[in-house]
Formats: C-alpha cells, sequence, structure tokens
C-alpha cells in the first residue's frame, strides 16, 4: 500500500507567511503553476483512490494532479490544516507582537496551541483516524493520493513513523510538494519527502 502525499500548492497567504488553518484560501497563480508541475511529475503514477481535504487550496491541487484520470475525488475535513483559532491570518512576528513570551522561539504547533486552535495531539489523532479510513478503502498494494496541508503531512510523519523518527525530521513542507510513504510487512516507511517539480 501507499500513499502519494501532495501539499497544496501556494496561496497569497502562503506568500505572505500568514497561518491558514481552516480558512478557505484559495491557490494563487503561482499556486496552480506548481500544481501543474506536480500533475507533470505524477503523470505515470498508479492511482487507486484519490482524498483530498475540503478546503479549496487542497482539492483544486488534487484536480489538477488528478487531470483526465476517471477517478472520483472524495472530499474529507479530516484531512484539514491544523485549526489555529486566532492564529489565522497572522504572521509568526504579528503572533509574536501579541504574546512576547514566544520571542525568540520558532513557530511551532508541536509546542504551541493558540486560542481557538487544535493541539498537535489532536491534529495526529485526526490524521490517525483519517488513515485507517484510507487504509479500510484500499487493497493491500493499492496507492492512494492524499492533498493536504502541511501540519498533516507533519502528522504523518509522527503517526506512521512514530514519535522519534517523527520528530527528527524536522522538515518544512513546502507548497506544492509530493511526499510518499510505503506500508510493507505491517510498517509504514518513508520513500519520498519533499519532493516539488518546480521552484516555490
Amino acid at each position: 500500500m501507499q500513499l502519494i502525499c501532495v501539499r497544496h500548492g501556494r496561496t497569497a497567504w502562503n506568500a505572505d507567511r500568514k497561518f491558514q488553518g481552516h480558512t478557505d484560501v484559495p491557490l494563487d497563480d503561482e499556486g496552480r503553476a506548481q500544481a501543474r508541475g506536480l500533475a507533470a511529475l505524477l503523470r505515470d503514477a498508479r492511482i487507486d483512490l484519490a482524498v483530498s481535504s475540503d478546503l479549496s487550496r487542497a482539492a483544486e491541487t488534487a484536480r489538477i494532479v488528478l487531470g483526465a484520470r476517471p477517478i472520483p475525488l472524495r472530499l474529507d475535513p479530516a484531512w484539514r490544516e491544523m485549526r489555529f483559532g486566532d492564529w489565522e491570518g497572522l504572521t509568526w512576528e504579528q503572533i509574536v507582537a501579541a504574546n512576547p513570551q514566544f520571542a525568540g522561539d520558532e513557530a511551532s504547533p508541536r509546542t504551541y496551541t493558540a486560542r481557538g486552535g487544535e493541539s498537535f495531539d489532536e491534529l495526529c489523532a485526526r490524521i490517525s483516524r483519517a488513515v485507517a479510513e484510507v487504509q479500510s478503502a484500499l487493497a493491500d498494494e493499492g496507492v492512494a493520493l492524499v492533498a493536504t496541508h502541511a501540519g498533516p503531512l507533519h502528522a504523518l510523519l509522527r503517526t506512521l513513523l512514530g514519535e522519534d523518527e517523527g520528530l527528527a525530521l524536522k522538515v518544512r513542507f513546502v507548497p506544492a510538494s509530493l511526499t510518499r510513504f510505503e506500508r510493507l510487512g505491517g510498517r509504514w516507511r518513508l520513500e519520498t519527502l519533499n519532493q516539488t517539480a518546480v521552484a516555490s
């Protein structure tokens, strides 16, 4: 079984380095170009099942990647970005200005939970359930396309690879990146990490 996981293409808020969370920000023109690059990268890839976050930036990326494949796209809010509550629409600098105790630290959803947001543990539990649903719908040798966001990709590193390895992979997932997992012998392994087809 394989999971072909793609992060959505760029949005205007990505360009402005704003936290998006559950706010439904669409792809910008660069994001659509990035998604077309991913589609070219995955042109010959086998895909048996396609699922996406229901936020438009992920769903449009998935539709571009699928192209003319006769595969229905299932929209699932379980694959949404981490909910950032009061931080949505703000940059890290704006968050630190309102919360001086964060100064000097990197923005880390593993460390901080925004008011009205969800914790990284809650996100991991949500993504673990979402993976189980994909597994139940897919044959052992099947391949699923999952279009999602940076937060869920970090959660996948923890839930599929284990806490230690997930934390060790301090990757910053870029827009329109490809991360691939494969399950063999009852264990998940990482095949591709944060691969891009075009510059972001």
